[in-house]
């Protein structure tokens, strides 16, 4: 097994009232039908997932002629949608747009965001391609500019997961890359930036060897749930991996069956994933980054988000008692608080 493989699928209670309905600060001339998806080509997950009050599950169409999933949740507050930036969220490996709309859109949603989670190619009940891999880190990141500069009407706050954040990374280096826009259509400006436990600008290479030399045991566990996909079968197994000591069994087990069925096919070709990193690296001050960390996260260490932090010149902020999927977690609100009050800060900036 090369050391690469390793990390190979490293990732990436109460409701608010009701949100009103779409569409909400979509493009005018954009249709985006509020159906289920059920569109032809697309795959079903043998567990779907079930939306909560005030979402609805959208189809964008890309270029390709495949189709992505959107769930989408207006914001709870009339004019809150028009006086903050919209979020958009981009999960990582083995997971899908669900794992956003199960907490944390409810939650920015009841504080006057409009929320958008797209399902990357592959995943969830986004259309296939008709490949081994779902894509590359340049098609992810494409696929997510396109779906912001035809559907939404000003420029949103970008929240990546694991490998989410990885491309969310991608996305921010070619805003201003003419060169790459010329190849691959527009990269929208973004109003901000979230990175959530993200894998590092270089990639997991260096989480990885750290791992074999400091934390054997760690390394074999995280081989084994995440390259061998253990966490599939092992609950205990897939606990370790993703969520808190803390966390109840039935609900770690509910999201083992979301993620089992979330992934068709690999996220990325991880050779050639390395051969495009690191992500180029963008001039100081250029966007509002905010990078945030677990104390908990078995997969993704402390040292390879301070490296993503000194990366972009940004100190990173360290949530306690909870586990690499925060969103998903038992204190899931500790990690949205802290976004908000980010948040709270840029439109302040921005005034």
């Amino acid at each position: 097994m090369e050391l690469s493989s390793m990390a190979a699928p490293l990732l990436l209670c109460a409701y608010p009232p009701p949100t009103r309905a779409l569409p909400f600060r979509l493009r005018a001339s954009s249709s985006m039908p509020g159906a289920a998806v059920d569109g032809a080509g697309a795959p079903k997950m043998a567990v779907r997932y079930e939306l909560r009050p005030g979402q609805n599950r959208l189809r964008h169409e890309l270029p390709s002629g495949l189709s992505m999933e959107v769930i989408a949740q207006g914001s709870a507050d009339e004019s809150g949608g028009d006086l903050n930036p919209p979020l958009v969220f981009v999960h990582g490996s083995y997971h899908a747009a669900w794992c956003w709309a199960e907490h944390w859109l409810p939650f920015f949603s009841g504080r006057g965001f409009d929320c958008f989670a797209v399902s990357l190619l592959g995943q969830g009940e986004s259309d296939a391609p008709s490949a081994s891999v779902a894509g590359s880190l340049q098609t992810h990141t494409a696929d997510v500019a396109d779906f912001i500069n035809k559907k939404l009407s000003s420029p949103p706050v970008l929240l990546g997961h694991s490998f989410g954040g990885l491309i969310v990374q991608y996305y921010i280096a070619n805003i201003r890359d003419e060169q790459y826009t010329e190849r691959n259509g527009l990269f929208p400006n973004l109003a901000g930036s979230v990175l959530v436990c993200s894998v590092p600008p270089s990639g997991n290479s260096g989480i990885v060897w750290r791992y074999l030399f400091t934390k054997p045991i760690a390394a074999f566990k995280v081989t084994r749930s995440l390259a061998a996909k253990g966490f599939q079968t092992s609950l205990p197994l897939c606990k370790e991996t993703f969520f808190s000591a803390a966390m109840e069994d039935h609900l770690v087990q509910r999201y083992q069956e979301l993620m089992k069925n979330s992934s068709q096919m690999p996220l990325f070709d991880l050779r050639k994933l390395n051969d495009s990193l690191p992500v180029p690296s963008v001039p100081k001050s250029s966007i509002q980054l905010l990078v945030v960390g677990a104390n908990d996260d078995f997969i993704v260490d402390a040292q390879g988000i301070r490296e993503t932090g000194e990366y972009y010149d940004v100190p990173p902020i360290f949530v306690e008692g909870v586990a690499h999927d925060m969103m998903l977690d038992c204190s899931w609100e500790k990690g949205a608080d802290v976004i908000l009050s980010w948040l709270k800060g840029l439109r302040r900036d921005q005034r």
